[in-house]
């Protein structure tokens, strides 16, 4: 049905209506009656036709506008004699619900068979390549240094990361007012525990678990908590990597063997390595590991055009701090029941995101915990 259809039965409405309204009687009520029917019956029609949602609201405007003739019947009944009133409303009010009905009915046409349109599958169309999601550049790193110790022989173990005293720092020789513990900048929980500041408390529990001491060959990743001020370097948790071998005869040749290996598989073949002294409460004799810098392979100057600069990653020195190890402190082999006259061995910590940061060059350690896309799809 088409709007000059529709604009022509609003015109005889009006026309029934004005002559209702100027004499109102049982023969003035039949036209209303009857052009309200014919008023119906093309919004019907419009509503079946329409091909379209733009289209079928096209009808409804026509239809039940403010100022169409069927809100004008109804608004124009306040001066009709009471029982004409209630007749006249009531025939209005079952055309408007009709019409709203058809109004329905078209919607509901028009969205099942936009569905049918839609499932319709096209294979004309160019395929949509789907989204792939991919670890975290921190598990990409931290699986990656968790393969090369793998493949030496080492397995794994996880455990709490709310921690008791003892075992974050007593059986790591951290006495009572050790000084080390301020380093820590503990987070203390309710009921006395504490969020762990290093997973070597899954070294001790691990050695407690043995039934009698014997070897142990294995790596402990995972979050570990201190209360430090956040910056681009620092953050309040973050992730590391330890390492524990204890047997019979272990020597620093074999901590110096095993990391220099490692370093050469993660940063390549020709990584150097070199050992300083320094001090950990867990182990001795500890140590400092550094790497060769692999930006500028060890020589502390980079080519670039405007001539050779000094390197910046590794400051002109040549070399990179990378983790902290040393032997075994025969005080924590105490803690555990491990007798140090037969068993030592060594250990080893490091940060996963240090590793990361130095590696692509990162410059905030924050942008690790800020779900940025455009930063984690760059890895």
């Amino acid at each position: 049905m088409s709007e000059t259809r529709l604009e022509h039965v609003e015109d005889a409405l009006r026309h029934a209506l004005d002559a209702f309204l100027g004499a109102p009687s049982e023969g003035a009520l039949a036209p209303v009656e009857e052009a309200l029917k014919a008023f119906e019956a093309a919004v019907r029609e419009a509503a079946g036709a329409a091909s379209s949602p733009a289209g079928l609201a096209a009808v409804e405007q026509q239809a039940l506008r403010q100022k169409g003739a069927l809100n004008q019947t109804l608004r124009s009944l306040g001066p009709v004699p009471g029982e004409w009133r209630k007749v006249v409303g009531a025939a209005a009010n079952r055309t408007r619900a009709a019409c709203a009905e058809a109004l329905a009915q078209a919607t509901e046409r028009l969205e099942a068979s936009g569905a049918r349109e839609r499932s319709t599958f096209d294979v004309t169309l160019p395929g949509r390549k789907p989204f792939l999601g991919r670890p975290h550049v921190l598990n990409q790193v931290r699986d990656e240094v968790v393969g090369i110790f793998r493949g030496m022989g080492y397995s794994v173990a996880e455990n709490r990361e709310v921690e008791d005293d003892h075992h974050n720092f007593g059986a790591l020789n951290f006495g009572p007012h050790h000084p080390a513990r301020d380093a820590h900048d503990t987070l203390f929980v309710e009921g006395g525990a504490l969020m762990r500041t290093h997973t070597s408390p899954v070294q001790i529990r691990t050695l407690e678990s043995q039934t009698e001491p014997s070897p142990v060959r294995m790596l402990f990743p995972g979050r570990v908590y201190r209360a430090e001020q956040i910056d681009a370097t620092h953050a309040s948790e973050f992730h590391q990597v330890e390492g524990l071998y204890v047997d019979r005869g272990v020597s620093m040749a074999h901590l110096k063997g095993a990391l220099s290996e490692w370093a050469r598989a993660f940063f390549g073949a020709r990584t150097r390595t070199r050992f300083r002294p320094s001090y950990f409460p867990f182990t001795e004799p500890s140590g400092e590991m550094d790497v060769s810098c692999f930006r500028c392979e060890g020589s502390g100057r980079r080519k670039t055009a405007e001539g050779e600069v000094r390197c910046n990653l590794c400051k002109g020195s040549g070399w990179i701090e990378i983790l902290g190890c040393g032997m075994v402190h025969p005080n924590v082999f105490r803690a555990v029941n491990y007798d140090p006259e037969v068993w030592t061995g060594f250990a080893f910590g490091m940060g996963i995101e240090r590793i990361a940061m130095l590696r692509y060059g990162i410059s905030d350690i924050r942008h690790f915990l800020e779900s940025d896309l455009n930063f984690l799809e760059q890895f």
